[in-house]
């Protein structure tokens, strides 16, 4: 528990510090810098937002996978990066190779990471759910793992199940996750699978894509923990592209969420 408590504060602190006396940029052409409140974290082509950009929020963390090929974790803390989710698992035989370099680089510099798991519709949730617990370590100070619901377009699995059996399969899954890591998993989705299959019902915590507009704008009336705002970010110590994401409340709402969900 001294561990738990001593990460939460040195992460909040980094979040605080992080957040201190910026402002979003005012006009500017499509490589502007858009960091707001984490000044080294940027976008390759920056959104003009209408119901509210995610700039001004004090917490920020990107989610990866091997395409982010070598990445610089000091680099990445040290640019304000509060939080990693990295992909693990797919359907119920394919692991990403650079999973578990990556957690324990990103362990080792002391941000605080999570797993998920991309969904695949021709495996029963207790297959996926077994093959993720095969390969993602219960470890304490890990944030809750997350399920990533969405359309594929996979040539070996086509079929689109019904909503009903979707959720019924994302419950089963869900539940052998708790039961295994001690936390509820989070849904990561998109704004048209969202809709298509009501998944406003479920019992979840979410983690919303939309970058186009706010979520509140894409998702009339769900609350959201995280917001994936860009697939185009910038961020030092990783080449390339990375998605962003930004947390929902403030530092202080940050370290009462990880007090509250950290695996212990």
């Amino acid at each position: 528990m001294k561990f738990l408590n001593g990460l939460i504060l040195a992460i909040a602190l980094v979040a605080v510090a992080a957040s201190c006396g910026r402002n979003p940029p005012r006009g500017g052409g499509p490589a502007v810098y858009v960091g707001g409140t984490v000044p080294q974290l940027g976008d390759r082509k920056p959104h003009v937002w209408r119901s509210g950009h995610p700039y001004g929020h004090q917490v920020h963390g990107i989610d990866i996978s091997r395409y982010q090929g070598d990445i610089d974790w000091a680099r990445v803390r040290n640019s304000g990066v509060s939080f990693a989710f990295i992909k693990a698992t797919e359907g119920g035989d394919h692991s990403d190779p650079s999973f578990q370099r990556y957690w324990r680089e990103a362990g080792a510099a002391r941000i605080p990471r999570g797993a998920y798991h991309y969904y695949y519709f021709c495996r029963s949730g207790a297959e996926q759910a077994a093959w993720f617990i095969r390969n993602v370590p219960r470890e304490r100070g890990a944030l809750p793992p997350v399920l990533d619901l969405e359309w594929t377009n996979s040539r070996t699995c086509p079929r689109r199940p019904s909503s009903v059996e979707i959720k019924e399969q994302a419950e089963v899954f869900m539940r052998l996750l708790t039961q295994h890591y001690g936390q509820r998993p989070i849904i990561y989705t998109t704004v048209d699978f969202y809709a298509d299959n009501q998944l406003g019902t479920m019992n979840a915590e979410f983690w919303l894509r939309s970058v186009a507009d706010h979520p509140s704008a894409r998702y009339p009336g769900q609350r959201w923990t995280f917001w994936q705002y860009t697939g185009t970010g910038i961020v030092p110590g990783i080449s390339g592209d990375v998605d962003i994401n930004a947390f929902a409340g403030s530092s202080a709402d940050w370290a009462r969420w990880l007090q509250a969900r950290l695996s212990r």
